[in-house]
C-alpha cells in the first residue's frame, strides 16, 4: 500500500480483478457481475479505499450532489419555514438518505419569482444532480421550471398538475376521515374544522376528506375557519368558532401547530380538554407531544416520506424512470389525550 492510501490499483490487486472493473464497480456501471461486485466492495472497505472524487465526477458526469429546495412566497416565509417543525422533518429524512448513499445535500431557498430564476440558473451549470422541492404553493412554477430545464426533480407533495413532476404524498382525505370518525365514537356532534389555505391541494383534501365522512354520518353544517398552519392563526380560528359556535364539542384542526393554538384558547378560556371540546391534529410532529394536552393526531410519517422522496430523485438520475412517478402513504390516527 503507499503512504498516501490505498490505490484503484491496490484493490484490483486484492480482489483478484482488473483495475477497470473495479472502475466500473466505483462508478455504478452496471454491466458487472453481481458476485464480482460484491467482492469489490468488501475489499474495498478492508483496503479502506475512497474513490477521488474529482476523477469519479469525470466518468459519472454527476456531481453526487442534490438540492434541497424549499420554495414559496413573501418574505416572511423563510422564517416560517426554520420554525415549522414540518420542515425539520423533511431534512432529517432527505439527509439521512443521501448520506448513506455517500450524496450530499445543498440546501436553496426559492422565496420569490426572481429567487426561482436564480435557482434554475445555478442548477442549469451542473452544480447538481437533480433537485428535491418542498412549497407549500400547489402552483408553485418551479418544479416545470426545473424539468423543463432538464433538471430532474421530485416535489413532496401533490401539485396542482400531478402528471407533471414526479411527487411524493399522503392520503390525506383518508386520514381527515379518521379523524371524523374519532370524534364521531367519542360522542361529539357539534364539529367543526381549522383548515388550511384552499389554495393547496392537501388543505383541500382533508377538508373535502373530514366533510364527507361527517356528511355520511348525517352531520352536514360543519362550521369552516381557515388557518395558515400558524400557532397564533389557530388560537385566531378556535376564537371566532367559539365566538359564532359557542356549543362546539370537538375540532379538528389541518395541522399539530393550529390545533395546539386551538388547545391554547380553550384552557384560556377555561375549557376542559376532550370533555368539554376534544381536538385532532394532523400531521404527528414534535408539538403533538408537548401540546397541553398531548394531540390526538393523524400521523403523516414525513421522514419515510422525505426518504421516498430522495430514493426516487436517485432512481431518476440513474435513468430508471423516464416519466413521472408518484408515491402516495397512508394515513394512521394516533390517539392521545386531546380526543
Amino acid at each position: 500500500m503507499s503512504r498516501k492510501g490505498p490505490t484503484l490499483e491496490d484493490v484490483a490487486r486484492q480482489a483478484g480483478v482488473s483495475r477497470a472493473t473495479v472502475s466500473r464497480v466505483v462508478n455504478g456501471i452496471r454491466n458487472v457481475d453481481p458476485d464480482i461486485q460484491e467482492l469489490v466492495r468488501h475489499t474495498i472497505e478492508q483496503t479502506g479505499y475512497r474513490p477521488n472524487r474529482a476523477a469519479r465526477s469525470l466518468v459519472t458526469q454527476r456531481t453526487e450532489t442534490v438540492a434541497l429546495i424549499i420554495s414559496g412566497a413573501g418574505d416572511t416565509y423563510t422564517s416560517r419555514v426554520f420554525a415549522d417543525p414540518f420542515f425539520g422533518r423533511v431534512v432529517s429524512g432527505v439527509v439521512g438518505y443521501l448520506r448513506s448513499h455517500a450524496m450530499h445535500p445543498v440546501l436553496l431557498v426559492a422565496e420569490s419569482d426572481a429567487a426561482r430564476e436564480q435557482v434554475v440558473e445555478y442548477l442549469s451549470q451542473g452544480t447538481a444532480d437533480g433537485a428535491l422541492v418542498v412549497s407549500i404553493q400547489a402552483s408553485d412554477p418551479l418544479p416545470e421550471m426545473l424539468t423543463a430545464a432538464r433538471i430532474p426533480v421530485v416535489l413532496f407533495a401533490r401539485p396542482e398538475h400531478p402528471h407533471t413532476v414526479s411527487h411524493v404524498d399522503l392520503a390525506h382525505a383518508e386520514g381527515a376521515r379518521l379523524a371524523a370518525e374519532h370524534l364521531l365514537a367519542r360522542g361529539c356532534r357539534q364539529i367543526a374544522t381549522i383548515s388550511a389555505p384552499q389554495s393547496i391541494p392537501a388543505a383541500r383534501d382533508r377538508l373535502d376528506g373530514f366533510r364527507a365522512a361527517l356528511a355520511s354520518a348525517g352531520v352536514v353544517d360543519v362550521p369552516v375557519v381557515e388557518g395558515n398552519f400558524t400557532l397564533d392563526s389557530g388560537a385566531a380560528a378556535m376564537a371566532e368558532l367559539l365566538s359564532d359556535h359557542p356549543d362546539v364539542d370537538g375540532v379538528f384542526a389541518a395541522n399539530d401547530l393550529m390545533a395546539q393554538g386551538a388547545c391554547q384558547f380553550l384552557r384560556e378560556r377555561g375549557k376542559r380538554i376532550p370533555r368539554d371540546v376534544a381536538v385532532i391534529g394532523f400531521d404527528d410532529s414534535s408539538v403533538a407531544v408537548t401540546c397541553r394536552p398531548p394531540l390526538t393526531t393523524v400521523r403523516q410519517p414525513v421522514e419515510k416520506m422525505a426518504v421516498a422522496m430522495a430514493r426516487l430523485l436517485s432512481e431518476h438520475i440513474q435513468g430508471m424512470h423516464t416519466e413521472p412517478v408518484s408515491v402516495l402513504f397512508d394515513a394512521e390516527l394516533v390517539v392521545r389525550e386531546s380526543a
